[in-house]
């Protein structure tokens, strides 16, 4: 069946460095190396998304490696480039973590963001926010506003600090930005509600 692909979703334009803003938005961190070079890294919850994220930066021109934290969950890691520079600038503020101003986020960095934390919750799909950088979860919150993918953070009750998609309209908006799933990420790909369960 033939569908209309939006503009800003992830298969609208081909992979980019920039859509590894959508890693940041996550678990992601950003390190310099005095200003010669840059590195992004994450520390995720499953090796299925470990090893997609090595992929699609690779896609992307950034070589990833997977290794171990010091916590014993995998560490997706670049090695340090010259062309991730701009991220640390913007990326930012002294030494926290922080949403660059003007912030806009596209179909394929919310596909990264998903693959580095996104999850299905019930009726809702979560995207997991940095816990070490409180100050960024609101921004990234209003950023899924402007694609049709209004969102709310969860209460200071939840586990862990989340942003939740909730309505079929909203998950079918966000279903389409991201894209079909990559092998072995099904289970944590948003599912589509019956109109019977719409928010």
């Amino acid at each position: 069946m033939d569908r209309t692909i939006s503009f800003f979703s992830a298969e609208a334009s081909g992979p980019g460095l920039a859509d590894l803003a959508g890693v940041l938005c996550g678990p992601g961190r950003i390190a310099s190396f005095g200003r010669t070079a840059a590195r992004l890294s994450a520390v995720i919850e499953e090796p299925w998304r470990a090893r997609a994220l090595v992929r699609e930066c690779r896609r992307r021109g950034a070589d990833a490696q997977v290794h171990l934290a010091d916590c014993g969950r995998p560490l997706v890691r670049t090695s340090f480039r010259v062309d991730l520079l701009p991220f640390a600038s913007r990326w930012r503020c002294g030494d926290e973590k922080a949403v660059p101003d003007g912030f806009r986020l596209s179909g394929a960095m919310l596909r990264m963001w998903a693959l580095a934390g996104g999850s299905q919750y019930g009726n809702a799909y979560l995207l997991a926010v940095d816990p070490d950088a409180p100050e960024t979860h609101e921004r990234l919150a209003a950023a899924l506003a402007p694609l049709g993918v209004p969102a709310r953070l969860l209460g200071p009750k939840a586990e862990l600090p989340a942003i939740k998609v909730t309505g079929r309209r909203r998950l079918e908006c966000l279903r389409e930005l991201i894209g079909d799933p990559p092998p072995g990420a099904e289970a944590a790909w948003p599912e589509l509600l019956p109109a019977r369960q719409a928010g």
